[in-house]
């Protein structure tokens, strides 16, 4: 396994404890479902601030090849990765243990995960908050880029695995409210 969906948040909402926080969520995850020895990376993007330069998801998580906790490969490159081509879907999206995440028409829908990146795991330029304050804000004000992991749904770009559309805003309550749960995906590089 080299790449999963997080079968749970931390639990308050996009405050992952910024990217940091998250890569360790990651890592957390991997190690209770037995996958030791792996550098995992939050897929992520995080705006420009201060002195620190904005953060590209697609350039934390490698190279590839990335395959899921079923060993079936989801993605050869970050060329594929970005394609209408990976395997990423409500049957390649699989939890840490292998499990399917609830997606739109199930009960609860769990379908819109946390990414903060454009269609090609960039990280957004404009002034808006597209990432709660680097993944360190879980309140009502401003909201998370999200992508719909089962590829189907509404928004901006409804068949988006990695950027579908906003959040109404970064509690727990918030996500939820849209079909979320503080899920995002990881990589290991």
């Amino acid at each position: 396994m080299s790449f999963f969906l997080t079968s749970a948040g931390p639990g308050d909402g996009a405050n992952l404890g910024g990217l940091a926080g998250a890569d360790a969520h990651c890592a957390r995850l991997a190690e209770a479902a037995g996958v030791r020895g792996k550098t995992w990376r939050a897929y992520l993007s995080a705006a420009a601030q201060a002195a620190q330069a904005a953060v590209n998801a697609r350039d934390r998580i490698g190279t590839g090849p990335w395959h899921n906790a079923r060993g079936v490969r989801v993605a050869a490159n970050l060329t594929e990765l970005h394609s209408e081509a990976s395997g990423l879907g409500k049957t390649g999206s699989l939890t840490e243990r292998g499990d399917t995440v609830n997606g739109r028409g199930d009960t609860p829908n769990r379908h819109d995960i946390l990414t903060g990146s454009m269609p090609d795991g960039t990280a957004y330029t404009d002034a808006a908050d597209h990432t709660c304050g680097n993944w360190t804000r879980s309140d009502s004000t401003g909201s998370a880029q999200v992508g719909h992991h089962d590829r189907q749904g509404g928004g901006e770009r409804p068949t988006s695995w990695n950027s579908a559309h906003a959040s109404r805003g970064c509690s727990q309550a918030n996500l939820r409210a849209t079909g979320g749960d503080g899920l995002f995906y990881c990589f290991a590089r």
